[in-house]
């Protein structure tokens, strides 16, 4: 994903991380939106349980309006790009919590399903949605 020759980052790749920032700013919208209205009529963790499913169709939305655009066209170059939405999806969240003043034990939560956490399932979707999307809108490679 990096042409070599001039160590610039290839087209699919950097369109992937311009898709990635647009799902970043759209779920920072939906959470903030559920923060104000949802929190205060559900309580915090259904919001937060609502908002996995929420914003997974978001990331879809998104993926499946961009898949043209990226260009990526094979299974693992989807995967791949799904791989670093996810990483960096993670590290964003992290950064965030911790900007927030989030504890360790209040993150992991989002993700400890014996607490009520569903982001696992948000990331295992996010990182099949390039793919996911790529095949809903016809344009992967057949045989890849």
């Amino acid at each position: 994903m990096v042409d070599h020759r001039s160590g610039v980052l290839s087209r699919p790749l950097f369109r992937a991380l311009a898709v990635w920032v647009l799902i970043v700013l759209a779920e920072t919208v939906h959470g903030v939106l559920r923060q104000v209205f949802v929190v205060p009529l559900t309580g915090d963790l259904p919001a937060r349980q609502v908002g996995v499913l929420v914003g997974s169709a978001i990331l879809f939305a998104i993926a499946w309006a961009c898949a043209r655009w990226v260009g990526a066209r094979s299974t693992a170059a989807l995967l791949g790009i799904g791989l670093l939405w996810v990483v960096l999806i993670v590290g964003f969240e992290i950064a965030l919590g911790m900007a927030l003043g989030y504890t360790r034990a209040r993150m992991l939560s989002d993700y400890d399903l014996t607490e009520g956490g569903f982001m696992g399932f948000g990331l295992l979707f996010m990182l099949f949605a390039p793919l996911l999307a790529a095949r809903a809108r016809g344009i992967t490679e057949k045989g890849v």
